[in-house]
């Protein structure tokens, strides 16, 4: 399995090498050459795995190079119950819903999913290479802590994390911030972020700097963490249909419904789709920052600036650039290279593209629908979530619940990915339902514990200057 660029520069690369390198050197997002396909069978064949074993079977479709007996380790280390006490149960919670946790892990998050694996397999990777890795990363929320606790202490990784001053939840700051070990580097730039994220790809992009500071990445620009998040969308699938008899599995269609910031979690369920697995509709739950429902509703992609983009109360999708909504155009343009540059070319120019020829498509071929949350439909969605089943969600997963239910169909199970534990955003939760979450003394020492951050303009030759006294090499 080779990998190539979205907008067609540079040589095919192989899993370990996109693993290393995060963003093409033209500037574009690395994808497969061609999706694995999973058949029927094979998928019955998975289904008495246990997580660590299915991430094994749908890892090695993509990580080709990378010897079985090698990749089953990774997978068994980063999903161990160790880090996982119990690996993405399935919860209904009624009007046809059912969430798929994936917030199990060290962090609360469904980050902690991809991004233990990434650790686990950057580390294999450097040992190989006798090489060493600059992580370079932004985080509205929940990627930053995922990468830091997966990445602390390795010898061979420092990680520089920028997240935006005054924008994340004090649990998401208290996750990153009281860190203390010496490769985590926690940078809050002054902006919001999409300014972070400008600043990486700036620097991503800058093939000097990136080679001499020995820059990668573990946001969902890199494609192992979009591949990883891949295996619970399977997951998933066998886990609904467990129950229906074996001559009503193949083919039973599911819908999954995935809240939406940089466009990588949904991404992932794309790619499942593509690679044969029965998802009838992916379902896009925006918050009011909802450029991508507006795109996948009218077929125009038009970003917000910085000073457009709100504070919510479900902060890790404050996002207004989509990241990983260029690999969805690669699909869209026919894989056609030309077509994907000449849309960030227009971008660039314009401050928006414009795909309603293709709009048809969108809920057809592709089969994406979408839809916007508010703050009242959050806090509402708590309550009746709460009220129907007991159970507590989070924001995001409310913003996601919220929007699925406007697209359950009668004998499609709708699936809702969880984002995380409701803990993390306690001030919405009281909002919502009149009571404060009780915290472990775990999570009450990590509230209190000192806190480790620098704070900079969102400035670029302040970054550079930053990585460049604290690299290693």
């Amino acid at each position: 399995m080779r990998y190539i660029s979205t907008r067609g520069g540079g040589e095919p690369k192989t899993y370990s090498e996109a693993l290393l390198e995060g963003l093409a050197t033209d500037g574009g997002l690395l994808v497969p050459a061609q999706l694995p396909e999973v058949d029927a069978e094979t998928r019955e064949r998975w289904r008495g795995l246990s997580y660590p074993e299915l991430a094994t079977e749908v890892l090695g479709l993509f990580a080709t190079d990378i010897p079985r007996e090698d990749l089953a380790g990774l997978c068994a280390a980063a999903y161990s119950p160790a880090v996982f006490a119990e690996p993405v149960p399935l919860r209904p919670i009624g009007g046809g819903i059912t969430l798929v946790g994936l917030s199990e892990g060290p962090t609360l998050a469904f980050k902690d999913m991809a991004m233990q694996f990434l650790g686990q397999a950057l580390e294999y990777a450097l040992e190989r290479t006798g090489g060493v890795l600059n992580i370079l990363g932004a985080t509205s929320g929940d990627t930053g802590s995922a990468a830091e606790h997966a990445l602390r202490g390795k010898d061979r990784i420092s990680v520089f994390m920028l997240s935006p001053q005054g924008r994340m939840s004090p649990f998401q700051r208290a996750q990153m911030y009281s860190l203390q070990d010496e490769n985590v580097h926690n940078i809050a730039v002054d902006g919001v972020f999409d300014d972070c994220q400008n600043l990486v790809k700036d620097l991503a992009g800058d093939l000097e700097f990136k080679n001499s500071q020995h820059l990668g990445a573990v946001n969902s620009i890199n494609l192992a963490r979009i591949t990883a998040q891949v295996v619970y969308y399977f997951w998933a699938w066998l886990r609904a249909t467990d129950a229906l008899p074996a001559a009503e599995r193949d083919g039973f269609e599911v819908s999954f419904a995935v809240p939406s910031g940089n466009f990588g979690n949904i991404l992932s369920g794309f790619f499942a789709r593509g690679m044969g697995l029965p998802i009838r509709r992916l379902v896009l739950a925006a918050n009011e920052n909802n450029v991508l429902d507006e795109f996948f509703r009218t077929g125009v992609y038009r970003p917000r600036s910085a000073a457009q983009t709100l504070a919510t109360s479900s902060p890790s999708m404050d996002i207004s650039k989509a990241s990983n909504l260029e690999r969805f155009i690669f699909e869209l343009a026919g894989r056609d290279p030309q077509r994907v540059r000449s849309a960030w070319d227009e971008l660039a120019a314009k401050g928006s593209f414009d795909f309603t020829a293709d709009l048809p498509r969108f809920a057809g071929e592709f089969g994406i629908v979408s839809g916007t949350s508010t703050h009242a439909d959050r806090l509402a969605t708590i309550r009746a979530v709460h009220g129907d089943s007991g159970t507590i969600i989070d924001p995001h997963t409310a913003d996601g619940v919220h929007v699925a239910a406007s697209f359950v169909e009668d004998g499609v199970p709708m699936l809702v990915l969880e984002t995380a534990k409701p803990e993390k955003f306690g001030e919405t939760i009281t909002e919502a339902l009149g009571v404060d979450l009780a915290l472990s003394d775990e999570l009450q020492e990590l509230l209190a514990a000192p806190q480790r951050v620098v704070e900079i303009a969102n400035d670029e030759a302040a970054l550079r200057e930053l990585i460049q006294a604290s690299a290693l090499h």
